[in-house]
């Protein structure tokens, strides 16, 4: 009798002691399923509450100056990338109150292509607008595709401590095969493609695959070398410094004849333009979208938990 009071009073805890397991379980899940909810609730109030394209309809009633700002890194998914300068670039040459665009760059840099990307619709709307100037006004920097984008304009304006130039190309690595042998690891590697692991940090360097890369370098290089041509004209200098990556003051920038005068915004709005008003048209991330950038992040981390726990069947 008292084994199978023994065996009841086990089964009995076995029971409560899975149901309990079976309710904190739903308990978690539900609590993932309402944090899902509160950010579609959120984000969904944001959407109506706030513009969310991020662009808002500029309204001028006078001859302005039009201010396109290319500030920061120059990359996809940026403030400066190639789909917001040119919507704001469209924008300010289409206002017929416009008077003169000033891009207004600080940027080391960034990606070639969205440079290029700046550079190619900056030369279309000078010749769609012929009635309507162009130019750069740097600031603190204008660097490598800083300096691809300020090509493309009628004019450079800078400060006489402005860094400009860096007209060159670059690709970033490393490696650790030293740091490897000391740790006793081994890097086992297997590719479909004698070359599908080109230049993998973890290999020692294949000759044949950096000299590639220093081709593809080169004739990335060509092409920057070939806008800053087009784009300055004879006003360059050409010296076998002038293309090598080297970074000048705006002073010498001026006399390389990479820039071509000295002025701020405010100055090339009111000397130059004759259109003292400076109107912003640049394209930046508001707050809806940053929001919901961080939201989307949070919801697909609830996502990823609540199938994590499910393809477990457990609680962790």
């Amino acid at each position: 009798m008292a084994d199978k009071s023994e065996q009841w009073e086990r089964g009995v805890l076995e029971k409560i002691a899975l149901a309990g397991i079976k309710e904190q379980r739903s308990a978690r899940r539900w609590g993932i399923f309402f944090k899902i909810l509160t950010f579609a609730y959120a984000t969904l109030i944001l959407f109506f509450a706030i513009d969310w394209k991020g662009r808002t309809e500029i309204m001028t009633d006078g001859k302005h100056t039009a201010l396109v700002e290319v500030s920061g890194v120059i990359g996809p998914g940026t403030d400066a990338s190639a789909e917001r300068v040119n919507a704001a670039l469209q924008a300010a040459f289409k206002d017929r109150n416009t008077q003169g665009v000033v891009v207004r760059v600080n940027s080391p840099g960034g990606s070639p292509v969205q440079s290029q990307n700046i550079y190619d619709e900056m030369r279309r709307l000078r010749v769609k607008y012929p009635a309507i100037p162009l130019y750069v006004v740097v600031e603190d920097m204008c660097a490598s595709g800083g300096y691809f984008v300020a090509a493309g304009a009628d004019r450079i304006y800078v400060s006489k401590s402005s860094l400009v130039g860096s007209i060159g190309v670059r690709m970033d690595g490393w490696g650790v095969t030293g740091l490897m042998d000391k740790l006793g690891v081994e890097r086992r590697l297997l590719t479909a493609g004698d070359n599908k692991g080109f230049l993998d940090p973890f290999l020692p360097v294949d000759e044949k695959q950096k000299q590639h890369a220093l081709a593809m370098l080169g004739e990335i290089h060509q092409q920057f070398i070939n806008v800053v041509r087009e784009g300055r004209g004879k006003r360059l200098k050409e010296s076998p410094d002038l293309f090598s990556g080297l970074v000048w003051t705006g002073q010498k920038s001026v006399d390389l004849g990479l820039a071509d005068g000295f002025g701020s915004l405010d100055y090339v709005a009111r000397e130059v333009i004759k259109a003292e008003d400076i109107v912003d048209f640049s394209q930046k991330e508001n707050l809806a979208e940053k929001v919901a950038r961080r939201l989307g992040a949070g919801a697909a981390s609830a996502l990823a938990e609540l199938a994590l726990r499910s393809s477990a069947g457990g609680i962790r």
